[in-house]
């Protein structure tokens, strides 16, 4: 059974959990977008001809599923129409759909989208925050500090960006906001110092989570990279086992610039996975798909909205009932 019959089975006439209405909300915009734009096509045209195909493939791209979604999703479905006879665009608006999921779902086996702890035996577990300035790292290390101190876990901010205006002050104001303490040095020190302190405080007072902000000025890659390097072996040498996450934070309403970070990054960094932000506040939400199809790194975490609850763990299903809703429940929508 593919994702989307399973999707179907798991959703359609039941009644919606919390976690999944955030996703029904978080997404309307980018389901409202697709489907507007799926509509668009078919009024265009009564035949399903080579012409259709071409305006198909060009229309998911605009919807930032991927290039090679697009492609891949395109001449899939070519073989399906010749196979079953469609001759109305109307009949294969739920053929689209599906295989779009699908094809999500075949892309995502044996993803791993949970965040890793370390073990008692290990110490304090470390996220390091990496991307683009701009991308939302500090407001999302905020909402994170938050979440897990009502967890009961204990927490350690470390304001690693030491080079942006204002950002030692931004993560220090979350820090008071969600009462916890914040490693922060003058602006311009070297953000291997603070690292270097911020683990030593965290072994110290036996910390569960040391979550780790650091500068994302990609103008200036090269240096951002050896910087987000020495960072990291730092981290290395006084921890071994971590950090247990080097999470990558996207901006969900940049589209296809969002993908193209994730490779540079990707490139570069050694990524275990994916914080996609603004999700409620764009038509964007396709670049899930491009991300998991065409990078194959995990999305881990979601920002569905702008309440400290609203940042979730990802959960693939939910986010492709989500996006799909509508075409999923009613293929006649």
């Amino acid at each position: 059974m593919g994702l989307f019959d399973r999707i179907k089975k798991a959703f359609t006439g039941e009644p919606e959990t919390p976690e999944t209405e955030k996703y029904d909300a978080g997404l309307e915009k980018s389901r409202t977008t697709f489907s507007e734009r799926l509509n668009a096509l078919f009024a265009n045209f009564r035949t399903v001809d080579e012409d259709f195909f071409d305006d198909l493939e060009e229309m998911l791209i605009e919807a930032d599923v991927g290039f090679q979604t697009a492609v891949d999703l395109t001449d899939s479905l070519r073989e399906e129409v010749k196979l079953q006879n469609v001759k109305k665009p109307q009949e294969v608006a739920q053929v689209i759909v599906q295989k779009l999921v699908d094809l999500y779902g075949e892309a995502g086996e044996n993803e791993d989208n949970t965040l890793h702890y370390a073990d008692d035996s290990q110490g304090p577990t470390v996220f390091l925050f990496v991307g683009v300035n701009g991308a939302g790292k500090t407001t999302t290390v905020g909402k994170l500090a938050h979440q897990l101190k009502d967890q009961g876990k204990s927490v350690l901010l470390a304001a690693c960006d030491t080079f942006r205006a204002g950002a030692i002050e931004q993560l220090q104001e979350w820090g008071r906001r969600d009462g916890v303490p914040v490693v922060a040095k003058e602006a311009g020190s070297d953000p291997a110092s603070v690292v270097f302190d911020a683990v030593k405080q965290a072994k110290a007072d036996n910390v569960d989570v040391l979550l780790v902000d650091t500068a994302g000025r990609l103008q200036n890659k090269v240096n951002l990279m050896k910087e987000l390097d020495k960072i990291k072996r730092v981290i290395v040498r006084e921890l071994p086992e971590a950090p247990q996450e080097v999470l990558l934070v996207l901006d969900a309403t940049t589209g296809q610039n969002a993908l193209s970070q994730a490779k540079q990054f990707n490139e570069t960094t050694d990524i275990s996975g994916i914080v996609l932000t603004k999700l409620d506040g764009t038509g964007k939400g396709g670049i899930v798909l491009a991300i998991r199809n065409e990078l194959h790194v995990p999305v881990k975490l979601a920002g569905l909205g702008e309440g400290m609850d609203d940042l979730q763990v990802f959960d693939p299903t939910k986010f492709a009932y989500g996006l799909f809703k509508g075409l999923i429940d009613d293929p006649e929508k």
